[in-house]
């Protein structure tokens, strides 16, 4: 297995690609790796961090009319963007999803989804036996279970594939603060869905603008 380390294995804005798959209805109510809720967070932040940092990102569903529609908290970040409905439990066997995918010339290949020991880790595994660099955003992902989720883990990391979370992988498509092209929307995803470090971000921010009380001499 080759490791993976040094500064060309992090990942750059300008060679991603990120596939969101089945955030849905069904797969949520059985969702017991995660609170449902943060999931639903994470998921929104990344797609929100997608698009500051203009990486393409694909919206997959598996068998919509029954499973139901992505959230709209996330497709609501693309708004009139193709989500593509799949009968394929694999989403790297669908035609259509791989060819939308290498449409974009990129070759770090960013997963995330529901549930993930089905159908983040078979695409995951597959797309890193072709060679992609792929990398697992594990807390916009979810499980039927702890051991699911954590078993799925270990089986991709077994494979070559990277494991991150949806902060670690902003910040390193960021890289600079001072890229402030996308520094400041990023803040603004980090305010809306940090929650402790948004938070503190804003009392930073009060504090730099509350005056320092003078005594009267």
């Amino acid at each position: 297995m080759t490791h993976r380390n040094g500064l060309g294995s992090l990942l750059r804005p300008s060679d991603s690609v990120l596939v969101l798959i089945d955030h849905q209805p069904y797969q949520l109510a059985n969702l017991n790796s995660h609170d449902p809720h943060s999931v639903v967070n994470n998921s929104t932040a990344l797609a929100k961090a997608a698009k500051v940092f203009g990486v393409p990102t694909i919206l997959t569903t598996v068998v919509a009319d029954r499973g139901g529609r992505i959230f709209p908290q996330i497709t609501d970040v693309f708004p009139g963007h193709e989500v593509i409905d799949r009968t394929l439990i694999n989403t790297w066997e669908d035609p259509k999803v791989v060819d939308v995918v290498r449409a974009t010339g990129r070759k770090q290949l960013v997963l995330a989804g529901l549930w993930t020991e089905v159908c983040v880790a078979m695409p995951a595994i597959q797309a890193a036996g072709e060679g992609w660099d792929v990398t697992v955003v594990t807390d916009a992902s979810g499980a039927v279970s702890t051991e699911a989720h954590q078993v799925a883990i270990q089986r991709m990391i077994a494979a070559g594939v990277n494991m991150t979370t949806w902060m670690a992988l902003a910040a390193e498509w960021q890289r600079d603060w001072a890229r402030g092209e996308t520094a400041t929307a990023l803040n603004q995803v980090i305010i809306q869905h940090a929650a402790g470090s948004g938070i503190a971000y804003l009392w930073e921010q009060q504090l730099l603008n509350t005056p320092v009380a003078t005594q009267a001499g």
